[in-house]
């Protein structure tokens, strides 16, 4: 099952970052679906109405967030820990996301380059 591991940067602090991507009211601003989430670990989340799922691991406030994606017969445990490093433009942000099914890992990266970090990327953008 392959990893896919990639960098990004966004126009904000990794406070205002860390904030987009844990508090579901701010989850909802930019991707325009209701969203579950907590930062609370061993709680249970859920964005794009359903479309991911899993369980929060561990949060290191406005620095690290690891999760597990659920999906259906997959043997191994699929883990996002998403690093929040401050850089001169804003936050530097280190994705891993381990054993995803290779069936769909290219989905997964159109995915994340797009209607994850991409919207994000506007959201912060439009502010």
């Amino acid at each position: 099952m392959p990893d896919f591991k990639k960098y990004y940067r966004l126009p904000a602090t990794p406070e205002e970052v860390y904030t987009a991507l844990t508090n579901p009211l701010t989850i909802e601003l930019w991707t325009g679906e209701t969203a579950e989430m907590s930062t609370e670990p061993g709680s249970e989340f859920s964005m794009w109405e359903g479309s991911i799922v899993g369980r929060n691991l561990e949060f290191e406030e406005n620095k690290k967030i690891v999760q597990q994606w659920y999906f259906d017969g997959q043997p191994e445990e699929s883990i996002v820990t998403i690093k929040l490093h401050p850089d001169k433009d804003g936050t530097s942000i280190e994705l891993r996301h381990t054993n995803l099914p290779a069936a769909e890992f290219n989905d997964f990266a159109e995915g994340w380059d797009n209607s994850y970090f991409g919207a994000l990327a506007e959201f912060f953008e439009v502010e």
